[in-house]
């Protein structure tokens, strides 16, 4: 009864309301399409000239080829709705809107966010390959690696929520949180009312959501009850009945900032599954990150990016960053905590992942939900497999999308060949997204191993090098493999067929996916 009620609100809801619009504007445009297609006799000549510059125009850009060959294909194939859908696209104001703002907001940050080359220095003499790495992203993305940081590792959701807890009681001055999924329950219930105390006591709050809840998970008008709280709340780029490209670039990040000096991120959202509390795919497990220190600041001003998109009014930085400790803590390594854009030009997250792939002298163990990869990653996996670094992805055995596992059984054999291992999590679930290599670098963040993340969301992530938490990272990594069974050629040979080629078909999409 009670999912019946759920699902009769969603569809005469404003959800329903939200798709049978959008399913009306799409209809419109295959309709336009489809009275042009009857002309065609007369601008076949039109269009296929049309076709033949969109193409050139599409090989020339600089996208990774499997997003040319996603166009490619529809332009080639069907010339009309090929070419407007595509000049659709390319004409998103949204888009363009969004990539101008945070460009102007990098620049209003970019002083705040200097590298320290005394820091510069230490990580040269250190490793001089990661040093290369911070390099570019602190010139490409802004963000500068620090050290004098503590990091905390939380292997479950569930420690995540307890420490989460206890560091919220204690804020004084300020409260960020942007996460992507918010759900009312036992979570989110409990920091809601850690969060209406701390407003009580002077503490300014605010909270930044992903727009895609509004379609499920919480009423539209969800800020306006947080905000007559006296929380600052909002949703990133709500789903609107119009189609909209920009729609499609979410935000994936999972950010707390406390008072500057304390930090999370990681795998973990604001809902009962991420702790546990509810079972939907058999034990779910994730995992996080605290960090207390310079490296904070990164997140802080992260966050203030993303909040400001939409804002005229000029943001106080100096108010919420708190100056470099004056102490060098040379065991605590180097911590850089950084964000990737879908506008930016850049794919930090990937090149990240790739880095550690090719700079590994033993070995890289990896936890990822999905595995929908592009040319570059698999060469970068199966090279280093191929070199004798042992490379070990951990995947869910009870998946949340079937359709993302069936694409990402595709790429088993092909891995499992090269000597890439491949492990599936039996109890459950896999949410995190883990990259630890050497037991001396690590990172922690919401970047999966997928086109999404690597290149059409907002993600963020804390990578770690020569820190003590990275023994942890490696310890938790061996312990759920302990949990895990093997994948073998014999289960892929013996894979179900329509399965495989379902996967197969899914693979032409990928990078929509």
């Amino acid at each position: 009864m009670k999912k019946a009620k759920s699902l009769l609100k969603i569809v005469f809801g404003r959800t329903g309301v939200v798709f049978l619009l959008l399913l009306v504007q799409l209809g419109l445009l295959l309709a336009a399409f489809q009275y042009l297609s009857e002309y065609m006799i007369y601008i076949y000549g039109g269009f296929t000239l049309l076709s033949a510059v969109t193409v050139i125009h599409i090989l020339n850009e600089k996208v990774d080829p499997s997003f040319q060959l996603v166009w490619v294909i529809p332009v080639l194939v069907l010339p009309v709705f090929g070419c407007l859908m595509y000049i659709f696209v390319q004409l998103q104001v949204g888009t363009k809107y969004i990539a101008g703002r945070l460009r102007t907001l990098q620049g209003q940050t970019k002083p705040y966010l200097k590298q320290d080359e005394q820091v510069s220095e230490e990580l040269r003499k250190a490793d001089m390959s990661m040093s290369h790495l911070c390099s570019y992203m602190n010139s490409c993305a802004g963000f500068p690696v620090y050290q004098n940081t503590e990091v905390m590792y939380f292997p479950l959701g569930e420690d995540k929520f307890r420490q989460m807890k206890e560091e919220l009681r204690k804020a004084e001055k300020f409260i960020f949180l942007e996460y992507f999924i918010v759900e009312e329950g036992k979570m989110w219930n409990e920091i809601l009312e850690i969060l209406e105390q701390k407003v009580k006591e002077g503490v300014e709050v605010r909270f930044l959501y992903d727009g895609m809840c509004s379609i499920m998970l919480l009423p539209y008008s969800y800020p306006k009850k947080l905000r007559q709280m006296g929380i600052q709340c909002k949703m990133f780029s709500p789903i609107k009945p119009m189609l909209s490209t920009h729609q499609n670039n979410r935000d994936h990040r999972k950010i707390l900032v406390i008072d500057g000096h304390t930090a999370f991120t990681g795998g973990v959202n604001l809902a009962d599954e991420y702790i546990n509390e509810k079972v939907r795919f058999g034990h779910w497990k994730d995992t996080a990150v605290m960090l207390k220190g310079d490296a904070v600041r990164s997140f802080t001003l992260m966050f203030l990016q993303m909040w400001n998109i939409d804002v005229r009014k000029p943001e106080e930085y100096e108010k919420y960053l708190l100056p470099p400790s004056a102490e060098k803590r040379e065991e605590m390594g180097f911590v850089c905590g950084y964000g990737d854009s879908p506008f930016d030009g850049e794919n930090i997250g990937e090149q990240v992942y790739m880095e550690l792939l090719h700079t590994a002298k033993r070995y890289v163990h990896i936890m990822t939900p999905y595995l929908i990869l592009d040319n570059a990653m698999i060469r970068a996996l199966t090279y280093a497999a191929k070199s004798g670094i042992e490379t070990i992805i951990i995947m869910p055995h009870i998946p949340d999308k079937l359709y993302a596992y069936l694409l990402a059984r595709t790429y088993y054999e092909e891995l499992i060949r090269a000597g890439v291992q491949i492990y599936e999590y039996t109890p459950g679930f896999v949410h995190a997204k883990v990259f630890v290599s050497d037991d001396e670098k690590a990172v922690v963040g919401t970047i999966n191993l997928d086109f999404r993340s690597l290149y059409l969301h907002f993600e963020c992530a804390a990578m770690m090098m020569q820190n003590p938490v990275i023994q942890d990272v490696e310890a938790d990594f061996q312990n759920t493999l302990q949990k895990c069974q093997k994948m073998t050629l014999e289960d892929c040979r013996h894979y179900n067929v329509f399965k495989r080629m379902t996967g197969r078909i899914l693979r032409i999409f990928a990078p929509l996916m």
